[in-house]
C-alpha cells in the first residue's frame, strides 16, 4: 500500500492557529485555563468551528455537545475516517495538550482542499467534550455512557451536567442519540504530544501508541487504635500507619515483578489524628494501578489482596479494601498502526512503539472502530503546566503523519 499522495501540511499555519487559540484563556502566569462549558470554552469553541466551516466542513453538535466537522468524501455512504481530541484545558494548563490533535485535523481537511481532493471516505475532525473532566463527549460517541447516573458527570463549574450540555448545544435526554458504531467510523487516529519524556529520552521523532492502559483504583481504609506514643510498647501496638507503610511497598513491589512494567501508586494518604505524639488509628489511601494488560491488572489486584491480608495480620489492624474505579485498556489497532509506521519510515522519521500510560479520547473510541494514537514529544515530559512544549517542528512532523495516515487508512479501509 503507498501514499496517495506527497502533500503536506502548512506548518506556520498550523503552528499559528495553536497560537492564536492559546489567546484564549490565558493566564498571567502563562498558563491557559479553559474549563470545559465556561465562558473561555465557549469562545474558543466558536473559533474553532468557524474555521472548520472556513476549510469547507459542514459542522453539527451532537447530544454531548461535541463539535464535528465533516468533509465530504467521493462516497458519502461510507464511514468516515474520524480525528479530532479535545480543547478544554486543566485549571493551569498548556497550549498544546489537545489542541494539537483538533487543529492538526483541521489542517490536513485545509491541505486537502486546496489540493482539490477528496478522499474515498468522508473525513471527521472530532472536538470531544469535556475530556479533562468528565469524559461525556468520548463516552457518548462510544456508547458507554451512563445515560442513568447524570450524578457520575459532574464539571468542574459546578453545574449539573444537564445544564452545562444545553449551554454548548447538547442535550442530556437525548445523549444516546451521540453513539456511533464501526458503520459511521471506519478508524479513529488522534494527534497528540506525549505528555511524557519517552520520546525525548529516545531522541525519536513519533511515538506509535500500541494502546492505552486500563486502570484500576482501590480505596484503602486501615483502623488500628491511637494511642500515647510514649507509653505503649512497641510489640502491643495496633499502628496503622506501619501497616499503610507496608501496603506502599507491597504495591510498588507487586508492579515491579510484573514482566509488562506497569506502573501502580499510592498518591493520597491521610493519617489520624495525625500528631506527633500518638500511634497512628487509622489511615485512608489510594492505589492506581495501570497496565495494557486487563490479565495483567487483575492479577496484581489479587496479590495485592493477599498482601493486604497478611499485613492486616502482622500489624494486628482491620484493612478494608474498597473499588473506586475500574476503565478497561484499550489496544490500537494494527492496521492503524502498521499505517503510522510505514508513513514514519516514507516521511524519515525517526520513531517507537509505546503504549499511553494518560487517558485520552481514544480510549473510548477504540471500544466502537479501529483506533490508533500519533505521539509526538513533549519537552522534559512536561503536561498541563505552562511549561508544556512541543517545537513547532515538531508539531508540523506530527500533522504531516496525521495526514499521511488517513490517506493510507482511506486505501486499506476500502479493499
Amino acid at each position: 500500500m503507498t501514499v496517495l499522495s506527497k502533500l503536506m501540511i502548512n506548518g506556520d499555519r498550523l503552528n499559528d492557529s495553536i497560537n492564536r487559540l492559546a489567546r484564549i484563556g490565558k493566564q498571567p502566569s502563562g498558563s491557559i485555563c479553559r474549563l470545559a462549558f465556561t465562558p473561555e470554552d465557549l469562545q474558543a469553541r466558536y473559533l474553532v468551528q468557524q474555521w472548520m466551516i472556513e476549510a469547507g466542513m459542514t459542522v453539527r453538535i451532537d447530544a454531548a455537545g461535541n463539535l464535528i466537522g465533516t468533509y465530504a468524501g467521493q462516497n458519502q455512504d461510507a464511514p468516515a475516517l474520524a480525528t479530532g481530541s479535545h480543547i478544554d484545558t486543566v485549571p493551569s494548563g498548556g497550549k498544546f495538550d489537545g489542541v494539537l490533535g483538533v487543529l492538526s485535523g483541521i489542517e490536513v481537511v485545509r491541505t486537502l482542499r486546496e489540493a482539490n481532493l477528496h478522499l474515498h471516505h468522508p473525513i471527521e475532525v472530532i472536538v470531544f467534550t469535556d475530556e479533562e473532566s468528565t469524559m461525556i463527549g468520548c463516552q457518548a460517541i462510544a456508547g458507554t455512557a451512563l445515560l442513568n447516573s447524570p450524578e457520575r458527570y459532574q464539571p468542574k463549574t459546578g453545574e449539573s451536567i444537564q445544564t452545562c450540555l444545553e449551554t454548548i448545544g447538547g442535550n442530556w435526554e437525548q445523549l444516546a442519540t451521540a453513539a456511533r458504531s464501526r458503520a459511521d467510523l471506519a478508524a479513529f487516529v488522534e494527534l497528540h504530544v506525549e505528555q511524557g519524556a519517552v520520546l525525548e529520552n529516545t531522541a525519536k521523532d513519533v511515538g506509535i501508541v500500541e494502546g492505552l492502559v486500563g486502570m484500576r483504583r482501590k480505596a484503602i481504609a486501615i483502623t488500628g487504635e491511637a494511642n500515647h506514643a510514649g507509653t505503649t510498647p512497641m510489640d502491643i501496638r495496633q499502628d496503622a500507619l506501619v501497616a499503610a507503610a507496608q501496603v506502599v511497598l507491597a504495591v510498588r513491589n507487586i508492579a515491579r515483578a510484573q514482566p509488562s512494567q506497569p506502573v501502580a501508586t499510592v498518591g493520597y494518604l491521610t493519617v489520624s489524628p495525625n500528631a506527633v505524639n500518638i500511634v497512628p488509628g487509622r489511615v485512608e489511601l489510594a492505589v492506581d494501578i495501570r497496565d495494557l494488560s486487563k490479565d495483567c491488572l487483575d492479577e496484581m489486584l489479587n496479590q495485592l489482596e493477599h498482601e493486604v491480608e497478611a499485613i492486616a495480620s502482622d500489624t494486628q489492624t482491620e484493612i478494608e479494601v474498597t473499588p473506586l474505579l475500574c476503565v478497561e485498556p484499550t489496544l490500537a489497532a494494527p492496521p492503524v498502526q502498521t499505517a503510522i509506521e510505514r508513513v514514519c519510515r516514507q516521511l524519515g522519521l525517526s520513531f517507537c512503539h509505546l503504549p499511553s500510560r494518560a487517558g485520552h479520547d481514544s480510549l473510548e473510541m477504540g471500544r466502537i472502530t479501529d483506533m490508533g494514537m500519533i505521539f509526538v514529544p513533549s519537552q522534559a515530559g512536561v503536561s498541563h503546566s505552562e511549561g508544556e512544549y512541543t517545537s513547532p517542528q515538531q508539531c508540523t512532523h506530527g500533522a504531516n503523519v496525521l495526514l499521511n495516515t488517513l490517506l493510507e487508512l482511506d486505501q486499506i479501509y476500502q479493499a
